[in-house]
């Protein structure tokens, strides 16, 4: 009888304990499949931004919120280490390095400069680029619709035709229009370059100063003051880290300067018909996220253009050149006080 009972509770404590291992290999299941879709893996994504001013930053920024608006988020699927080389070539190789010797599993780069360094540091890691004007003049993509390697991204090409148009309204008796890039940009050099033939074909002569660093700006712009009528400005990352720098000449010599892009009219130049870089980057961190998930490589993801543009017009800066802007212009335009 009392081996009748013990074999009755072993009968019973099989059946629990087997029911219990059958629930745990069900909801072993249900936890591999929920951290395959979230939380199964922590990304590692190293950010690198050429140097420190506000598009830029709204670029960096736009890219981290346009991978949260797809699920990857910091502190829960994500982790990003963000560094600013601050327009340094030996810190932007050292990056470069750290982030291949950390195994990043995507590298999003801010500026050319940036792309290619760490374009020339892996050919493993995906890349992502931001605020690059010309993905294939830079060798960083054999052609825009089939980069063909690891680099891929989103261009900040100007719409320069119409920004000279922007220019010949506010300023129509302008004859000659100055620039000043910083000669090592490669993104720079494509912008004067069609921004010079668009501007002679309208009939406009055009002078250029090159700078090699922030330092030569003031006997760059001083050079061209007193022969031409307006300034035009690429996005050119020296020039837009010291637009201060450059509009205390201009506006002292009641020269306007149109900008390649919005933040550079908020430092103080005159207007705009530009990209928003904030927008952009969050397009740049939707064509991350695709990589992370697996939907799409960047050797087969076409080189994607801004979506959003807009004129942005300095009113103050208007008031002290003594300048009225037409309304055609205004009508649309977002107003920096």
């Amino acid at each position: 009888m009392k081996l009748a009972r013990f074999s009755k509770k072993m009968k019973l404590f099989s059946l629990g304990a087997a029911t219990l291992l059958a629930a745990g290999v069900f909801a072993g299941c249900g936890s591999d499949q929920s951290a395959s879709t979230s939380s199964g893996k922590t990304y590692k994504v190293g950010i690198v931004q050429l140097v420190e001013h506000n598009a830029l930053d709204a670029a960096n920024k736009g890219f981290v919120d346009g991978l949260k608006e797809r699920g990857f988020e910091e502190g829960k699927n994500i982790t990003f280490d963000k560094q600013n080389a601050q327009a340094d070539q030996s810190n932007l190789q050292n990056i470069a390095q750290r982030f291949v010797s950390g195994k990043m599993d995507l590298i999003c780069a801010i500026a050319t400069p940036a792309a290619q360094t760490v374009a020339n540091a892996t050919k493993d890691i995906p890349i992502v680029g931001t605020a690059i004007t010309d993905y294939v003049g830079a060798k960083l993509a054999a052609s825009n619709d089939k980069p063909g390697a690891n680099v891929t991204g989103t261009s900040d090409m100007n719409p320069i035709k119409e920004q000279i148009d922007l220019l010949l309204k506010i300023k129509p008796d302008a004859k000659t229009i100055g620039v000043i890039y910083c000669s090592s940009e490669v993104n720079s050099e494509v912008q004067v370059k069609a921004m010079q033939e668009y501007a002679e074909s309208k009939g406009l002569a055009v002078k250029v100063a090159t700078i090699s660093t922030v330092n030569d700006i003031q006997q760059a712009a001083q050079s061209l003051v007193g022969s031409v009528d307006a300034f035009y400005e690429p996005t050119d990352n020296v020039i837009a880290s010291a637009m201060p720098t450059l509009v205390a000449i201009t506006d002292a010599a009641k020269l306007p300067i149109i900008c390649g892009e919005p933040n550079m009219v908020k430092a103080g130049g005159l207007a705009t018909y530009g990209i928003d870089y904030y927008k952009l980057g969050v397009q740049t961190g939707h064509m991350a996220a695709d990589i992370l998930e697996g939907k799409s490589k960047p050797a087969d993801m076409s080189i994607e253009r801004a979506k959003d543009l807009k004129i942005t017009v300095n009113k103050a800066d208007a008031a002290r050149l003594g300048i009225t802007i037409p309304e055609d212009v205004l009508k649309d335009a977002d107003l920096v006080d």
